[in-house]
């Protein structure tokens, strides 16, 4: 017998939501802005509702849309960890398009449909449908006949068995965000160094923590095009010492290339975008891997 697709909406607590949360009530909320200086005509209360409605309605239009026959579930961020997906999945991602990379490291082939609440304020790079649309969407994913974009990701693994993997970039270094040192070794060149921090991005990535590294540089390579499977590494204020050198600050990995890092610190850490609090560490002497994933994001476009 056939499981019938089970609807998997995901969500973050809104501004709004995580002030009351804090506050305990709207009023207490609104004093603790207003003493900031943030009443309603500038970033206050009232444009924070707005957009913890606009989540709300696109929640509702999303949960009509689901057909009758599917089975369905919701989560927020915080049950990812936890929670356990199921081939037939279809998750529908509705927030921010980081909101899709939070989910994507916990998938394997399930199909991701990105719903954007807020035009207005989120660029819409994986959340490209409209809550109006996803009844159409939907139908196109139980036909099969829905149009699928496949994003590649990036992974580390350490010699210890750790492993993660992340959509947009991986981070090495210091937890605190301090200088710590490493060997780095990329193609046949190894260097020692002593850096803020290592990042290793796709495509995806591209238009994030790369591409901010990227322009204050104002490096002349390209950066990976969104589709590719090239990833991109910077290393971050590289410091030149007896010992320490500055030659190895950028490169990109095709799908059959990988970057080797030894640890020569205490302790480092290694995290996927941006969740610190999901790290893995390092000790003195251990070594890092990253390359790009065996698996990819399934994004519904």
């Amino acid at each position: 017998m056939t499981v019938a697709p089970r609807a998997l909406i995901v969500t973050r607590p809104t501004e709004y939501g995580e002030l009351l949360g804090r506050h305990g009530s709207r009023q207490q909320a609104a004093f603790f802005l207003k003493q900031r200086g943030l009443d309603d005509s500038g970033g206050g209360l009232d444009e924070l509702d707005r957009r913890h409605a606009a989540q709300a309605q696109a929640v509702q239009a999303v949960s009509a849309a689901i057909p009758v026959d599917w089975r369905r579930a919701s989560l927020t961020r915080a049950d990812l960890d936890r929670f356990v997906f199921g081939p037939e999945d279809v998750i529908i991602a509705v927030g921010q398009d980081g909101l899709v990379a939070n989910v994507a490291k916990y998938l394997d082939g399930q199909r991701v449909v990105g719903v954007n609440p807020d035009p207005t304020r989120n660029p819409g790079v994986l959340v490209r449908n409209a809550a109006s649309s996803v009844a159409g969407v939907l139908k196109a994913v139980a036909t099969n006949s829905a149009t699928l974009e496949r994003r590649a990701m990036v992974q580390i693994d350490i010699d210890d068995g750790q492993q993660l993997v992340a959509l947009n970039e991986i981070f090495v270094g210091d937890g605190g965000h301090q200088s710590a040192r490493w060997q780095i070794a990329a193609s046949d060149q190894t260097e020692h160094q002593s850096s803020s921090g290592l990042l290793v991005g796709t495509g995806t990535g591209a238009t994030g923590w790369c591409a901010s590294v990227h322009r204050e540089r104002s490096a002349t390579e390209e950066l990976p095009p969104p589709l590719s499977t090239d990833l991109a590494w910077f290393v971050r204020e590289a410091w030149p010492s007896p010992w320490t050198g500055t030659s190895l600050t950028a490169g990109r990995l095709s799908a059959a290339d990988q970057l080797v890092v030894r640890c020569e610190s205490d302790h480092l850490v290694a995290f996927g975008d941006g969740i610190e609090d999901d790290h893995l560490n390092l000790a003195w002497g251990q070594t890092a891997t990253i390359h790009l994933a065996t698996k990819t994001l399934v994004l519904v476009v």
